[in-house]
């Protein structure tokens, strides 16, 4: 008997927060299907690990029959979410949006159905007075409510809380109404991080529609990805753990994954792949390191393809193993410091003699770095000091590079 959808995302982890608990589980498990939605502010020109988790948990809704929005923050990015932030965010050009907007939308088109609907809230959002809105929408917000949010409460407590900060839950709430609005959305989802966003929401719908018979809407949240010692998942040595291929690379994406704690392996499997959970306690039990290589790979397959995962696992083996036959890996020191060409990287380190041979090479699609193709002779690489690389062509020959000053 195949399982519910509720009762599946529950065992498999992506359950944390929900309002109408006994309403959400029947509109997930119904044969009637319902309209939700899952909201991204484009504050960098990629998608992060935090965003692929909750895509996952879209796209399990979606595969159950239910019908996705995926609103991408046009307007909620132009005053940025204050949640978890010591700080205020650095405040975005309209013209930094636009790019923005554009890089994450092709990104999250690669974890979606392809015929899912993507809105920008400042479709609708631009077209307020800025009296029209307060009059609509914030004269049903408490202040004393909202500065009691965890949404607000660093910001508060580091005694930097703007006013356009406070702005961004009215906005965020308002979405919610307007999706249900115009598609019927009864449902938004994210991490649980956006908890007091999402039930602001619920709060405004109710709000707006005293003494009318309309039905409620709901949330529901996921766990932020938690390390077992508790910390936040996705930071690495170099930055943010991201998506795209161009700000980490393959390896990289692999590496940190199989670096995880063994005790997260069970909890990785479970999120990022669509195998069986007896299978998945059953492999974490008997072969902890096999799991773990499973688990890594299988993620980066997902996010990267599996042309790329499977390059990834053979860089990895090479670099920390000599590969199967190959012995030991060479390595070669390289001084040079910022961006240099890709060609005259490859030269200078040795591994290819001529730089007509490396164009050549790259041109055919031959040169891996880091276990991501190379596509372009002209493309740069950056450089810094104690930085390794790993240079790879064909399925045998490497060699570990060195950034020297």
């Amino acid at each position: 008997m195949k399982q519910k959808l509720f009762e599946m995302l529950d065992e498999r982890g992506f359950v944390k927060d929900m309002t109408h608990a006994d309403q959400l589980r029947a509109a997930l498990n119904g044969t009637k299907k319902i309209t939700f939605y899952l909201g991204i502010d484009p504050t960098a020109d990629s998608l992060h690990i935090g965003h692929f988790f909750a895509l996952r948990m879209f796209r399990h809704l979606q595969d159950a029959g239910h019908n996705g929005i995926l609103l991408i923050g046009g307007a909620t990015s132009m005053v940025g979410d204050p949640t978890g932030k010591s700080d205020m965010r650095k405040m975005l050009t309209r013209d930094q949006v636009k790019h923005n907007m554009a890089e994450v939308r092709t990104l999250a088109k690669r974890f979606i159905l392809a015929d899912t609907t993507i809105v920008d809230n400042a479709e609708w959002m631009d077209k307020f007075t800025y009296v029209d809105f307060m009059r609509l929408v914030c004269v049903h917000f408490n202040v004393n409510t909202m500065l009691a949010s965890d949404a607000y409460k660093t910001r508060r407590e580091s005694g930097g809380l703007t006013f356009l900060e406070m702005g961004y839950m009215p906005m965020q709430a308002y979405d919610f109404v307007h999706l249900n609005e115009k598609y019927g959305c009864t449902l938004q989802i994210g991490g649980s991080d956006q908890w007091g966003n999402i039930v602001a929401g619920t709060e405004l719908y109710r709000k707006m529609h005293i003494g009318k018979d309309v039905p409620d809407i709901m949330g529901l949240t996921a766990p932020l990805l938690m390390t077992v010692d508790g910390k936040k998942m996705g930071k690495t040595e170099k930055g943010t753990l991201w998506v795209a291929r161009d700000k980490t690379t393959p390896f990289d994406f692999y590496q940190y994954f199989y670096n995880m704690p063994d005790e997260n392996t069970g909890l990785l499997l479970s999120l990022f792949t669509d195998i069986p959970m007896p299978e998945i306690v059953a492999m974490c039990t008997t072969d902890i390191v096999a799991a773990k290589k499973r688990m890594a790979y299988e993620v980066t397959k997902l996010v990267h393809g599996e042309e790329l995962a499977v390059s990834a696992v053979a860089a990895a083996m090479a670099l920390f193993n000599g590969g199967p036959g190959s012995g030991a890996i060479p390595t070669a020191e390289l001084k040079a410091s910022g961006k240099m060409n890709v060609v005259d990287f490859v030269t200078a380190s040795g591994f290819i003699p001529s730089k007509s041979e490396a164009r050549r090479m790259i041109e055919q699609g031959g040169l891996m770095i880091d276990g991501e193709k190379v596509a372009d002779p002209k493309s740069e690489i950056a450089t810094a000091a104690g930085q390794s690389l790993l240079l790879q062509r064909g399925k045998k020959t490497f060699l570990k590079v060195v950034v020297k000053k």
